[in-house]
């Protein structure tokens, strides 16, 4: 099971998440929402997402309305975040990069 982060470690690996991700109100989570040109655009996001969460058996909540991506990792055995979280956070910076979204 991985690890849940500190305070001090989630906030030092939020800053490496900047500009987008916080922490999610009321919730040991951290969020995000990314906007895309079209709806295309935020499945084709999407799918990337979902194949890399598949590669590291660790899926988001996520919703999607047309061009709109929200986002919210945790590691619900773990009880929060977790390092599982920070790294699909980073690929999904990466994957939205790749779209033209900073």
């Amino acid at each position: 099971m991985a690890e849940r982060l500190s305070a001090e470690a989630r906030k030092a690996a939020l800053l490496e998440l900047l500009p987008g991700w916080t922490d999610a109100l009321g919730r040991e989570a951290i969020e995000r929402t990314f906007v895309f040109k079209d709806f295309n655009e935020a499945f084709g996001f999407m799918t990337r997402a979902a194949l890399m969460a598949e590669k590291t058996d660790h899926h988001p909540e996520w919703r999607n309305v047309y061009k709109t991506v929200e986002v919210v990792l945790a590691t619900h055995d773990a009880g929060g975040v977790t390092a599982l979280d920070i790294g699909l956070a980073k690929a999904m910076n990466a994957i939205a990069r790749q779209f033209g979204v900073v």
